[in-house]
């Protein structure tokens, strides 16, 4: 699927409805270049599940989690992580049976428990992003 967005509010929007859709244990991937809105993607996915937290990337962390909503997320920033072992050195793979939904920015991972979410921000403008989305 493809969608055009027009603004960060529109971006938010079309993450609200895939998290409309998520019962637990979905893997999203999220690509795209620094400031593409991948953030901004996850943002407008956890408000739409209820949680109220100010969401921020968790480039520092590689890992922050929102509970309080009807999901919780497991928000992923790999981008400062080598390779996929200096990842599941941390445990981080234990998170994708943990009932949430995660969020993975900058993915090393090269295998998944079950299918996932691909989705790809690109640049088409000022503030216009191409969003397209595999695996729904």
């Amino acid at each position: 699927m493809e969608f055009i967005s027009k603004s960060p509010d529109e971006t938010m929007a079309f993450a609200a409805e895939i998290a409309a859709e998520c019962k637990g244990n979905e893997i999203i991937l999220l690509d795209g270049e620094l400031g593409a809105g991948k953030t901004t993607f996850t943002k407008g996915f956890a408000k739409a599940l209820g949680i109220e937290q100010n969401i921020t990337s968790p480039t520092f962390t590689l890992m922050k989690t929102y509970s309080g909503g009807r999901l919780t997320l497991y928000h992923f920033d790999l981008y400062r992580a080598a390779d996929e072992d200096d990842v599941e050195e941390l445990g981080f793979r234990d998170y994708f049976e943990a009932g949430g939904v995660c969020i993975i920015e900058w993915n090393k991972f090269t295998d998944f428990p079950r299918k996932t979410i691909r989705i790809k921000l690109d640049y088409c403008g000022e503030s216009a992003r191409k969003i397209v989305t595999e695996g729904l």
